[in-house]
């Protein structure tokens, strides 16, 4: 199921805590969630594990100015700058941070265990060198609205040729929560970001919401193997636009502060 990624979380509560928004313990607090822990491994002159506070104020002194989301996925190396090792290590965990500033690059490992409905889960944040260059196909906020305006037009009229779209109980009970948290004004970004991001990021959110619950409960009339293929060649397009719009959210801030520096 679609759920929002821990490198968005880090680096929205990280920007704003950088931009001196929020204290180090709310900020820890945000980034940490539904989660029993984080820690960071590998610091520069101290290789941890650290604390999140104590590991954010720590890539302050490092000249952090801001932190970047990458979300990539074979084929496809969104948000990403090299080297080749951070980039395996990324893909692999299908997400990282890449801090603007400083060189170095932030790759989650999650850790899960217990039983279903008492899952303690505690995530280490390795850091390892990148190469300081723009991230790769990462859009413009303007961009990645009007293409998001498109995919989700696409993502609508796919899933219901598929008789697909909010069918079954799963597929209703996992739109409702999603209704539910939004209409509880649930925090989507963190301070300091413009209206235009949370936009598009709520947006995106809800385009690879549709897009999960496609490919991951398999509801409706396709069944075969020449219709799933159909719903997977449909699909990989729009699940492309959520990510990278998702991406174009969470860096706007630091793309804000980076034409601010030049």
């Amino acid at each position: 199921m679609f759920s929002e990624p821990r490198s968005g979380r880090l680096a929205a509560w990280g920007n704003a805590l950088l931009a001196g928004l929020v204290s180090p313990d709310d900020a820890a607090l945000a980034i940490v969630g539904e989660d029993a822990v984080h820690r960071v491994q590998g610091l520069p002159g101290d290789p941890g594990p650290a604390g999140l506070t104590l590991a954010l104020g720590r890539l302050r002194a490092l000249g952090v100015l801001g932190l970047r989301v990458a979300l990539p996925a074979p084929g496809h190396p969104l948000g990403l700058s090299g080297p080749p090792d951070f980039n395996a290590r990324a893909l692999e965990a299908e997400e990282a941070v890449l801090c603007f500033g400083a060189a170095v690059g932030l790759v989650p490992e999650v850790y899960a265990a217990g039983p279903d409905g008492d899952v303690h889960v505690e995530v280490v944040w390795h850091v390892l060198p990148v190469r300081e260059a723009p991230p790769a196909d990462v859009p413009s906020l303007g961009e990645a609205e009007r293409e998001l305006a498109e995919a989700l037009r696409d993502a609508t009229e796919v899933l219901s040729k598929l008789d697909v779209a909010g069918s079954g109980p799963v597929a209703e009970a996992a739109i409702d929560a999603y209704r539910a948290r939004a209409e509880r004004g649930r925090e989507v970004l963190a301070p300091g970001y413009p209206p235009r991001a949370v936009r598009v990021l709520e947006l995106a959110q809800r385009v690879g919401l549709l897009v999960s619950l496609a490919y991951d409960k398999g509801h409706g009339g396709a069944v075969s193997a020449s219709e799933m293929a159909a719903r997977g060649a449909a699909l990989r397009p729009v699940e492309r636009t959520a990510r990278r719009a998702q991406v174009a959210a969470y860096n706007s801030m630091v793309e804000e502060r980076e034409r601010g520096v030049r």
